[in-house]
């Protein structure tokens, strides 16, 4: 299983950007896709999430300004990102909770995280 993470990059406060994050290999079923961060010195924290059901949730920080979807049909997922903030500068991770093939419980998978600067 492979999570490839792309979109991250340099952009002045206000701007936006768009991380998308593909899911790839012997994948039975996948629950949760999430995005987390971690910025310099900072524990990692959950950006947004959403569910196999269509259900959402952010941090506070974040919300009213990013936005989270899927396409089920590409196991994609995407963080749409809204008037960024010098605070959101981080590396970016993506995580899917999915089930393989021939094995019967469900894990996490991490990308290898995607750089976020937000700098004038």
């Amino acid at each position: 299983v492979q999570l490839q993470a792309s979109g991250g990059g340099l952009v002045q406060p206000g701007g936006s950007l768009r991380l998308s994050c593909t899911v790839s290999g012997s994948i039975f079923s996948i629950n949760a896709m999430g995005w987390y961060r971690q910025a310099p010195g900072k524990q990692r924290e959950l950006v947004a999430r959403a569910t196999s059901s269509g259900g959402t949730n952010y941090v506070d920080s974040v919300k009213g300004r990013f936005t989270i979807s899927r396409d089920n049909a590409k196991n994609t997922v995407y963080l749409q990102m809204n008037s960024l903030k010098p605070e959101d500068t981080a590396v970016y991770y993506c995580n899917a909770n999915l089930r393989r093939y021939s094995v019967t419980i469900s894990s996490d998978y991490w990308g290898q995280g995607t750089q976020v600067t937000v700098s004038s």
